[in-house]
């Protein structure tokens, strides 16, 4: 499926600022899954874009604004194509995570990090659904996934922060997109089973209810769902709050150890200023060359 998105974010201060300097993560990924096509990024006042990709893959375009303004506007444009992922077929045995080259490799998404540091709290019923599982590394994913997707409820009111522990996620039952993939990375890490946040966006009207809207152009918010990694597979994408693998409705930014290494903008400024910010994303859905030509 091929999508055109439109990321469009404001900063309105009550006063002029200076020297704003930013980071913005908007472009969507190029992988097996998907392919970038166009990207394009504008701001007002007119700044010079430079881009790089970080540590962890994802594209980062940085920009600075030197002078006084009162209003700064962000505007992303993309397109992308995005293809059903792979099916996994592996069945590893729990044993291999615990292969020394397997856990080099991965050992950034086996270590705690600031939105995911567990305690025993976390950790035991963690282990009790991978028993659960039996000796299955694919059984023992999908433990977790459903334990998630099934006993806790999407929040609403929007009634938490980004910086919430999974503990308090876990106690309460409750929380959005964010949390519950915080929190099943946690479950994951504290287990032995490589796990990262992944960022991005859902073509849903409701990021809960995760249905296939009948409108080819919809407004959406950020999303976010996990990867795992299966020995002889790779890293299989599972999105805990609609109970269900990523499809081709999943428009994956990037990843990392969790919120904060894909933070979608990010920034300093010079000045005493309070700000106000909107953020406004359109997604555009259209058939892909190749499903025309069939």
């Amino acid at each position: 499926m091929r999508y055109d998105i439109v990321f469009t974010t404001v900063f309105d201060y009550d006063g002029p600022v200076a020297e704003s300097q930013n980071e913005l993560r908007a472009a969507p990924a190029s992988d097996g899954r998907q392919q970038l096509l166009h990207y394009d990024v504008r701001t007002r006042p007119s700044s010079r874009v430079w881009s790089y990709s970080d540590y962890w893959g994802t594209r980062v375009d940085t920009f600075g604004v030197r002078a006084a303004h009162d209003r700064l506007e962000v505007t992303a444009e993309a397109t992308v194509e995005t293809s059903v992922p792979a099916r996994v077929t592996a069945s590893p045995r729990r044993y291999e995570l615990e292969d020394p080259a397997f856990r080099d490799l991965h050992l950034d998404y086996l270590s705690r990090s600031p939105h995911v540091s567990w305690t025993e709290d976390i950790a035991v019923p963690a282990r009790e659904r991978v028993e659960e599982a039996g000796d299955d590394v694919v059984g023992a994913v999908l433990s977790l996934h459903r334990y998630i997707g099934t006993g806790f409820e999407y929040d609403q009111d929007g009634d938490t922060y980004v910086g919430v522990p999974i503990e308090e996620v876990l106690a309460s039952r409750r929380g959005v997109c964010q949390d519950f993939a915080h929190l099943m990375v946690g479950m994951c890490r504290s287990v032995g089973i490589p796990a990262r946040y992944v960022s991005g966006y859902l073509f849903a009207r409701d990021g809960q209810a995760g249905d296939d809207p009948a409108d080819d152009r919809i407004e959406v918010q950020t999303h976010a769902w996990v990867e795992v990694a299966i020995p002889g597979h790779g890293w299989w994408g599972l999105d805990p709050t609609n109970r269900q693998e990523i499809g081709v409705r999943h428009i994956k930014i990037g990843h990392g150890r969790d919120y904060d290494d894909v933070t979608p903008l990010r920034g300093v400024y010079s000045g005493s200023a309070e700000h106000t910010l909107g953020e406004h994303v359109e997604l555009r859905r259209m058939v892909a060359a190749q499903q025309q030509q069939q």
